[in-house]
């Protein structure tokens, strides 16, 4: 087994904003979620098909769900970024690479972190305007923006990460 070098990471003022987007973000969903809660029927739709259809309906307890998962979400990644020497990574980590390799690990699960919360308010939002009329459903564009969302942060980590450059701020 390979021991990677533990550091003390420096927080950039780019990964300080990003950390309080996301604070302020999660409080965001919190509050839509309430207010919609609120103004919801007893029965509303609880999944969409790929087509963005809603196609299951239950009652909305469960949309109670949501910000839970996402709350969970956010504390879990918060809690993993403390340790990026535990990370697995595609290059080997000495102490002349950590703070590099360490940042932009750590960067990455903030960005996943931001658009996970991302995700979870439109999913709401979404439920909210489908239960009151407004839309009919999540349209089939939210499948392909939840991937892109995902993949092109991960592959532009995965290009700096093998790029020569040691800073990485």
């Amino acid at each position: 087994m390979n021991i990677q070098p533990k550091i003390n990471l420096i927080l950039y003022p780019f990964d300080k904003t990003m950390e309080v987007i996301c604070k302020i973000w999660l409080l965001f969903i919190w509050g839509l979620t309430f207010y919609s809660f609120l103004k919801m029927p007893e029965i509303i739709p609880i999944h969409f098909g790929a087509s963005g259809k809603a196609d299951h309906y239950g009652n909305k307890i469960i949309f109670l769900l949501l910000p839970f998962i996402a709350t969970i979400l956010y504390f879990a990644l918060t809690q993993l970024n403390k340790y990026p020497h535990l990370f697995n990574y595609l290059t080997k980590i000495t102490t002349d690479n950590a703070h590099k390799q360490y940042t932009i690990a750590t960067r990455l699960l903030r960005y996943l972190k931001l658009i996970i919360l991302l995700i979870f308010s439109i999913a709401i939002l979404s439920i909210y305007l489908t239960t009151i009329g407004v839309t009919n459903g999540v349209g089939v564009w939210f499948l392909p923006i939840i991937f892109g969302l995902i993949l092109i942060p991960s592959i532009i980590t995965l290009s700096q990460s093998f790029s020569k450059k040691n800073d990485a701020g």
